[in-house]
């Protein structure tokens, strides 16, 4: 038996980092805004006869051969593989991992990846999970990895595919599609990689802690991420671009006053070169301090914008907003 299975990763529009539980709670109609994008994280299982479980990433060139049980949820080499492998009691099996976007882009790689080796496990250990359960277990067990909380936001891409907003609220979770044409967002939208990656666990775990530390800036700051996201939500479903724009300049100035570290000089440095090809707005992906950044332009812009980037030494990375979320084969 051979199974595969692939995720995709996300662009963050509007709405994050208040998805951390329990963050969003102490802010009504708290929501975050994303598009799955076809940048996707891939694994394959296949069994071998000896009863270990290989782990291999060809991302980073690490592999690890481990007897089932307590060694495989405890190794250090591929934690996350590691964990999710003995959760679902996996025996003999090679399970071989790759990511199509950069390490530490901050367009929720690992949140693809955790959702695919979920996905490709459940089929494996045959244990009929649905996709909310699938969705819990992925959250929780990377939560034990990183050992910080982690947000809600990024495994619904991964499993669903498509534009949704994130509702978020006491006892609710709800991830609900929007009717965007997927088309004209993705044409004014230019993605890149910064060169800089980042650790999202360490930025968002600083500023949650000061959230619940009752640190009144944090938390005014919040307040305007989660009115941005809503005013996005009415201006995408309407295809007011450049409301759409405006949104995300305002987004990124309120993630930017989070924390100092949210931004680098790099970063900054990128944005402006955007902004003088004709960019309306710019963002980085995820918590930010590196990783990728995403410009939005008319699409007569669009060209120069991408040409800006790359001259600034950026990487260009060239995707496609995907409507299907997790994929077995």
């Amino acid at each position: 038996m051979h199974i595969t299975a692939s995720a995709p990763t996300r662009i963050d529009l509007a709405g994050g980092t208040i998805d951390i539980w329990p963050l969003y709670l102490f802010h009504p109609g708290a929501q975050t805004l994303n598009a799955a994008i076809s940048l996707r994280a891939h694994v394959r299982l296949e069994p071998r006869g000896d009863g270990q479980v290989a782990l291999v990433s060809e991302d980073t060139s690490r592999q690890v051969v481990l007897p089932p049980g307590p060694a495989l949820a405890s190794d250090s080499t591929l934690p996350l593989l590691g964990r999710l492998a003995h959760h679902f009691g996996a025996t003999g099996l090679t399970m071989t991992t790759r990511g199509e976007s950069p390490a530490g882009a901050g367009i929720a790689g690992s949140s693809a990846l955790n959702i695919a080796v979920c996905g490709a496990l459940n089929e494996w250990a045959r244990t009929s999970y649905g996709p909310e359960t699938l969705l819990e277990i992925a959250k929780d067990i990377e939560a034990q990895v990183i050992n910080v909380p982690t947000g809600v936001q990024d495994y619904r891409p991964a499993l669903y595919g498509g534009i949704a907003a994130v509702e978020l609220g006491p006892g609710v979770v709800k991830r609900v599609g929007l009717d965007v044409d997927a088309a004209a967002l993705e044409q004014r939208l230019v993605l890149c990689y910064t060169g800089e990656p980042r650790n999202s666990g360490t930025n968002n775990w600083d500023i949650t802690k000061r959230h619940i530390d009752g640190d009144r800036h944090v938390f005014d700051c919040f307040e305007r991420i989660r009115d941005t996201a809503e005013a996005m939500r009415a201006a995408l479903v309407g295809g007011d671009w450049d409301q759409v724009a405006r949104h995300l300049a305002t987004e990124w100035d309120n993630r930017k006053r989070l924390a100092p570290g949210v931004s680098t000089p790099a970063i900054d440095a990128l944005i402006a070169r955007a902004r003088a090809a004709g960019a309306q707005a710019a963002k980085v992906c995820g918590a930010g301090g590196g990783g990728c950044m995403v410009a939005m332009a008319p699409p007569s812009h669009t060209a120069a914008v991408r040409t800006a980037l790359a001259e600034g030494g950026a990487r260009v990375l060239d995707f496609r907003i995907e409507r299907d979320g997790l994929r077995l084969g």
